[in-house]
C-alpha cells in the first residue's frame, strides 16, 4: 500500500494540472459513472491528503474522497498532441478520468472512490491519526503519544495503526525504529515521551523528502547526497536503500549484526537483532 508522501505527492500533480480548472471528469469502466456526473465540468478547488487518504474538492462543497488501497493506482500525465482533441485511449479497468485536454488522470483499481460532503470529509480525517506531513500547531505528537502510552501493543503495529499516525508504512515504520535503536516489539505504554518526540521529529523530516523526490530516503548519506544534488541545480537520482527493510540475514549497516525479520499483524517487519535489543 502506497506510504503517506505518495498521496501528497498525487495531491500536489492533481493540483498543478487541474487545479483552478473545470476538467472533464468520467468513469471509462462505469462504476464511478453517478459520482463522476456529479464532478463533470465543476471547479475543482484543490487536492489535498491526509495520511492514505486523498481528498479532491470540488465547487458546491463536493470532495472526491480516494483510499488507493493495495492495488489503487492514479497516474496524472500530460496528453499527447495527437490526442488533445479525442483524449488518450482508455487502457484498462479505469475507475475514473479527470482530464481538460492539456493533463489525464487515470484512477485504476481503488478501495474506496466517492464523492462526500464537507461533514463526511470531517468524519474521515477525524478518524485518522496525526499526520507528519501536515502542518502542526504543537499537538501532533503528544496526540500520537497519548494512544501509544496506553498501549500494549507493540510499537511496530502501532506505527502502522492509522489511527495512531496517518501515513506511515512499512518502510518509514521499520526504517526509523532502526533510527532509534528501538525494538519493534516493545509495548507502547514503555515508550518514554522524550522517545517518542524524536521518532515524531525524525518522521516530520523525512517524509517531505519523499514528497519532493518520490522515493523513501531514511539513510543519512543518501540525504546529504541528495540535498548537495539539488543545491547544485541537478535532479537527483534517490537509490533505493535501506537499513533494514527487506535485508533479511544481511549485516546491519551500523553495527554489523543480522537483520531479523518477523510477520507482525500480517506484515513483514524488519531489524537488527543487535542494536535495537528489546532493553
Amino acid at each position: 500500500m502506497p506510504e503517506g508522501h505518495t498521496l501528497h505527492r498525487l495531491a500536489g500533480a492533481l493540483d498543478a494540472a487541474f487545479a483552478g480548472a473545470a476538467p472533464h471528469v468520467t468513469s471509462p469502466q462505469g462504476r464511478f459513472a453517478e459520482g463522476a456526473a456529479l464532478l463533470d465540468g465543476t471547479l475543482l478547488e484543490r487536492s489535498w491528503a491526509h495520511g492514505k487518504l486523498l481528498f479532491v474538492d470540488f465547487e458546491e462543497g463536493r470532495t472526491l474522497y480516494v483510499h488507493l488501497g493495495l492495488i489503487g493506482k492514479w497516474f496524472v500525465l500530460p496528453v499527447a498532441e495527437a490526442h488533445r482533441e479525442t483524449g488518450p485511449p482508455v487502457v484498462g479497468e479505469v475507475r475514473l478520468r479527470i482530464e481538460d485536454g492539456a493533463h489525464v488522470a487515470d484512477l485504476r483499481g481503488p478501495m474506496a472512490c466517492q464523492v462526500v460532503d464537507e461533514q463526511e470529509v470531517d468524519r474521515l480525517v477525524a478518524r485518522q491519526g496525526p499526520d507528519p506531513l501536515q502542518p502542526d500547531d504543537g499537538t501532533a505528537a503528544d496526540a500520537a503519544y497519548r494512544r501509544i502510552s496506553r498501549s500494549g501493543k507493540s510499537l511496530a503495529e502501532l506505527l502502522m495503526d492509522q489511527t495512531v499516525v496517518a501515513g506511515v508504512g512499512n518502510i518509514y515504520r521499520c526504517e526509523v525504529l532502526w533510527r532509534h535503536r528501538l525494538h519493534p516489539l516493545r509495548p507502547g505504554r514503555s515508550l518514554k515521551r522524550a522517545s517518542w518526540q524524536l521518532v515524531w521529529d525524525d518522521l516530520v523530516r523525512l517524509m517531505p523528502w519523499g514528497v519532493r523526490t518520490g522515493t523513501i530516503i531514511t539513510l543519512d548519506d543518501v540525504l546529504e547526497d541528495t540535498v548537495a544534488a539539488l543545491g547544485r541545480g541537478e535532479t537527483p537520482v534517490v537509490p533505493r536503500e535501506f537499513a533494514v527493510y527487506q535485508r533479511t540475514g544481511m549485516p546491519c549497516l551500523r553495527c554489523g549484526a543480522t537483520v531479523r525479520h518477523k510477520v507482525v499483524a500480517g506484515r513483514n517487519l524488519f531489524w537488527c537483532g543487535n542494536c535495537q535489543r528489546r532493553t
